[in-house]
């Protein structure tokens, strides 16, 4: 199987965890497949993603509980949490759910954290398919630093590759279509390392290899090295550029660099993943990197900027927020088809400047017109003046801006235009 015909554009859809943090139930779950399905589906959303501690009976808001009692099988594998998940009860585990949502035309995706539980480890369960057993495979010194269930699993133990291919048997068995793993690059037990993780990538891509399954694989490492751009981009079809990215202009303002930083390894099944996008109703369980129950607390324009950059790069669109208390301005944003256009179809994607007032970018979308998107990262409106050939636009072009959905002829010789603070010019090119 190749996984690069597997996510020919970036995967598209919808994401818990900025809404609901780890207490996501299956009726936000699948109320939010429904409303993907009547109204977001035709633009290419098509991805609904359980995420972290679907296995844990107490989860209640965006923070953890240390070394909770986890739901588990004989074989040492998580298995949802009945009260949240009442449709998996008697061992049907997420395929009462995936069934739904694919009824909905849509996809269905969980996240998992890499390695073993380590209830598993102290009760020494059984691995499927070997006499091996969980004791016998874990990496003790391998473990999360914000999470407690894992233990990290020894790349060089029998029984190793065994229980990764247990774990994507038991979830093609649940008809899964994507993985997003957490904590996969850096771990604590080998600082001097910060790609440790490095044998685990690797046998879960076996492990999908050989599922009999078609699955998304998504990497959290938050952030991926650089360094290690090419591995990735062989074992993965999507992995994050950034640790959690949330509403706050200086995180949005970074992205711009490791933008142009990822661009070179941005291909076909292979995107680098400027994360979730926390528009719209987000935490609501707790507060969390703001207020609870809060909206996106970015200006109606850093919003417009951040999606913009998202499309202009072609990052996977994966929003974050309760769809189903969408406000117009919300779903004026995660619904313009021409930049979702660009993040599917575009070509030649590329960044002319970036200093510390503003940045372009320019790309050709599918109909083979220039487009071309300044940013103004300063606290107050400006005006830029940009020469055409520098953009390679023609003079007497007129511009369709793609958020006003209005049309600017340009005269002379330079590309003059106002941008709102911390917004965003987007226009394609009519010659």
């Amino acid at each position: 199987m190749d996984k690069n015909k597997l996510a020919k554009t970036p995967p598209m859809g919808w994401n818990s965890w900025d809404c609901y943090g780890a207490a996501v139930n299956e009726e936000q779950l699948l109320g939010n497949a429904e409303y993907i399905r009547d109204n977001l589906k035709d633009l290419g959303y098509s991805y609904v993603v359980c995420d972290i501690q679907w296995y844990e009976p107490t989860a209640h808001s965006n923070n953890y509980n240390s070394f909770a009692d986890l739901c588990m099988d004989e074989f040492s594998r998580l298995i949802p949490a009945e009260n949240r998940f009442p449709s998996s009860a008697g061992g049907k585990g997420f395929k009462p759910i995936a069934d739904k949502i694919h009824a909905m035309g849509l996809k269905f995706g969980i996240h998992i954290l890499r390695g073993i539980p380590r209830q598993a480890v102290h009760r020494n369960t059984a691995i499927k398919g070997c006499d091996k057993t969980a004791r016998q495979i874990a990496h003790p010194f391998s473990v999360c630093s914000w999470n407690t269930d894992m233990y990290g699993v020894r790349s060089n133990a029998s029984g190793a590759q065994e229980y990764y291919n247990s774990l994507f048997e038991l979830y093609a068995s649940w008809e899964v279509d994507f993985v997003k793993v957490d904590d996969i690059a850096v771990t604590e037990f080998s600082p001097w390392n910060p790609y440790s993780a490095k044998d685990e990538i690797e046998m879960i891509r076996k492990a999908i290899d050989s599922c009999g399954r078609e699955m998304v694989l998504s990497l959290s490492p938050g952030p991926a090295p650089l360094d290690r751009a090419e591995h990735l981009s062989e074992n993965a079809n999507m992995w994050r550029l950034t640790g959690d990215f949330w509403d706050k202009w200086d995180r949005l303002r970074s992205m711009f660099e490791r933008c142009e930083k990822w661009l070179p390894y941005v291909k076909e099944g292979c995107w680098p993943d400027c994360d979730m996008l926390p528009l719209g109703r987000i935490s609501k369980n707790s507060s969390y990197e703001g207020d609870k129950d809060r909206y996106c607390a970015f200006s109606f324009d850093e919003q417009k900027t951040m999606f913009t950059l998202w499309c202009i790069f072609r990052s996977p669109l994966i929003l974050g927020g309760e769809l189903r208390e969408n406000r117009p301005c919300d779903e004026e944003i995660i619904k313009n088809k021409e930049l979702i256009d660009l993040n599917r179809f575009s070509t030649n994607n590329r960044q002319i400047i970036r200093n510390e007032k503003f940045v372009v970018w320019a790309c050709v979308d599918k109909t083979g017109k220039d487009v071309v998107a300044i940013f103004n990262l300063c606290d107050e409106e400006r005006s830029f003046d940009i020469a055409l050939d520098f953009c390679g636009i023609e003079k007497g072009s007129s511009a369709f801006e793609l958020w006003k959905k209005k049309e600017e002829k340009i005269l002379e010789n330079t590309l003059s235009v106002k941008v709102a603070p911390h917004g965003v010019w987007v226009a394609r090119i009519e010659r």
